[in-house]
């Protein structure tokens, strides 16, 4: 495919994600950024002009795609990020992009790469990856070189994926748990989830800022910090906490610099960044993934589980990670219930009937042009049509 071809192609996903987005009133990100700039706006007071300028501007960019750009009158975008070509695609974008020729894995991969370098550790220096993986373009490759030679191996094929910094891969990177006493430590063997993903064609990128020790250093731990790679930042809002402990595995996801990410989980480390950078973050049954490879808190509570953008691209990592591992016996228990295909579960009357609690007091006192209180107030609407039913 020459290149004329491949920006016909990306200019063509962009006019569908536009009209998607008029159809649903509010895309994940414009619904994210609304809030960020309430929160900025609250904080502006307390500190220097120059800054505030900085972090207003670092909202805006994040919200300048997808044919919505109300807060950025001035076009500004200091870092150019409204030039990344696979903002917000996802595992099926991709997939479609490399069965039609658009696209390979090593340029989505060399893409994700250089937007990591462009805003992770250049522009608002998000701190959310203690490194990328050396080896990701020669394993882009070869994933493109087994597509054309038919071997597909799963829906993960040649998608760059992120894992969090205490979990072991046998290659390049280092298994440090964001710690510098195991700053260079290299594991033996993948852990067993890294040895699916790997069975699953998929690409490792990097490994993932975290709270030090998965958040078990102290008491007084600060979420999103680590000795190796510094303080992890929300990319809604950069004085904002991402939470933790899987905090650059959030933000990784939410700023868009990789496809999903691996997040491990004691007691809300994956489903509060999940939710606190605007991404879907999955903890799993104990036991459907496999421990081992994993520097460990809690036998009786760890677990790895995916994050993502989309609750279709978190099953089909969850998918791909689940298996029996002989190292750890609780993957035994599980076997039975483990599924290669979550995303088949998938039912969009998935809320007919559901009861849900909604804050109506401090929602109805949000003034009536107010963009949180109309994203919101959208977002319940759409519920509400799907499930066919009054929220609480």
């Amino acid at each position: 495919m020459d290149e004329r071809t491949r920006s016909e192609r990306l200019d063509e996903r962009q006019a569908e994600r536009a009209t998607e987005g008029e159809r649903s009133g509010w895309a994940r990100r414009d619904f994210l950024c609304a809030g960020a700039m309430a929160a900025l706006g609250a904080v502006a007071a307390q500190v220097n002009e120059a800054e505030a300028r900085e972090k207003e501007a670092w909202g805006r960019s994040l919200g300048a795609r997808g044919g919505r750009q109300d807060g950025a009158q001035d076009g500004s975008d200091p870092w150019n990020l409204a030039d990344f070509a696979y903002e917000e695609w996802t595992i099926a974008d991709v997939q479609a992009a490399f069965a039609s020729g658009a696209a390979t894995s090593e340029s989505i991969t060399g893409a994700y790469l250089e937007r990591i370098e462009a805003i992770d550790r250049q522009g608002p220096r998000l701190g959310s990856l203690l490194e990328v993986n050396p080896d990701a373009l020669p394993l882009a490759r070869e994933a493109d070189q087994a597509r054309r030679a038919a071997l597909l191996r799963s829906p993960l094929h040649g998608v760059p994926v992120l894992l969090k910094g205490n979990i072991d891969t046998a290659d390049r990177m280092a298994t440090s748990a964001g710690s510098l006493a195991l700053a260079q430590g290299a594991a033996r063997r993948d852990a067993f989830l890294v040895s699916r993903l790997r069975e699953a064609g998929a690409v490792i990128l990097g490994k993932t800022n975290l709270s030090e020790w998965a958040n078990f250093r102290s008491t007084r731990s600060t979420s999103g910090w680590s000795g190796v790679g510094g303080q992890c930042r929300n990319p809604y809002a950069l004085d904002r906490s991402p939470c933790g402990s899987s905090s650059g595995s959030g933000a990784a996801i939410s700023g868009n610099l990789g496809m999903v990410a691996v997040g491990t989980e004691t007691d809300g480390s994956i489903v509060c960044p999940a939710g606190t950078n605007g991404i879907v973050g999955i903890k799993p049954t104990l036991g459907l993934i496999s421990r081992s490879g994993i520097i460990p808190i809690s036998h009786s509570q760890d677990t790895a589980g995916p994050m993502a953008r989309t609750v279709r691209d978190a099953a089909l990592l969850l998918g791909a990670m689940a298996g029996v591992d002989p190292r750890d016996p609780a993957t035994g228990d599980a076997g039975p219930h483990q599924q290669a295909d979550y995303a088949r579960y998938l039912d969009p009357a998935g809320l007919r009937g559901a009861r849900i609690g909604v804050p109506r007091a401090r929602l109805d006192r949000l003034p009536s042009g107010d963009r949180p209180g109309l994203a919101a107030r959208d977002r319940l609407d759409a519920i509400r049509r799907r499930g066919d039913h009054r929220p609480l």
